[in-house]
């Protein structure tokens, strides 16, 4: 049998045509029939006729195309044409198909569970922060509540916190006033500082008009020196 020379059909058909041609009639009806056998038994295959496998047609075109060429050479004639044909089938038939690529499954997409609004979401009163007297800086304490509130925020959706600033009792009326803006200022700068986006603030002041714990004027208390946040 004739050796392909190299695995593309085209060449391999080539040269296999060449190597026919140069053999005597006897040679080329024998290399011709086993050509033929090779697709007749290639068309039976069962594992290339239940597959999608291109070898079969060319076992088919195989088992024509040498049968024509046999059918000439009984007398003694070499045509061309179907021993190009047959060449070319016999090549192509040889050529074993790629398997398919692996299919890759795409990962499977877990749902995460919505993340659990916080409990203190919906209270009227979101935080409040206590300052020392006759004093506008936040202090450690506060800051540290404040922190928190900034944390919320996205958690919670808010749009808008108010920021209410309070005094104790101690002081005059214009004072007190002043320094709660003060306190309350002070917050918001603070809040601001702890990049909430574009969350809106309200600022605003009631001086000791509204204490936390109501007592004679003129009284110090430490529960009402404060900053109330509230939330929209």
């Amino acid at each position: 049998m004739a050796v392909l020379a190299c695995a593309t059909p085209a060449t391999a058909q080539s040269n296999d045509y060449n190597s026919l041609m140069a053999l005597d009639n006897s040679g080329l009806q024998r290399e011709l029939t086993l050509r033929y056998d090779a697709g007749l038994a290639a068309s039976l295959d069962d594992s290339i006729i239940s597959s999608d496998d291109p070898r079969y047609l060319w076992a088919l075109e195989t088992k024509v195309q040498c049968g024509i060429a046999l059918g000439f050479m009984r007398s003694s004639t070499r045509d061309e044409t179907s021993i190009r044909n047959c060449a070319n089938a016999y090549a192509r038939m040889q050529v074993v198909p790629a398997p398919p690529p692996a299919r890759v499954t795409p990962p499977v997409q877990v749902a995460q569970p919505p993340a659990r609004r916080p409990d203190n979401c919906d209270d009227s009163l979101v935080a409040t922060v206590f300052f020392d007297f006759d004093m506008a800086e936040v202090t450690p304490a506060a800051a540290a509540i404040l922190d928190t509130v900034g944390q919320q925020v996205r958690a919670c959706g808010w749009s808008r916190l108010n920021v209410v600033g309070h005094t104790d009792q101690a002081g005059s009326d214009q004072y007190n006033m002043g320094l709660s803006r003060a306190r309350a200022d002070a917050v918001a700068a603070a809040l601001r500082s702890r990049n909430m986006g574009s969350i809106g603030l309200d600022v605003g002041a009631q001086g000791e008009n509204n204490p936390r714990v109501p007592l004679p004027d003129g009284t110090r208390s430490p529960q009402n020196r404060r900053v109330e946040i509230s939330a929209d």
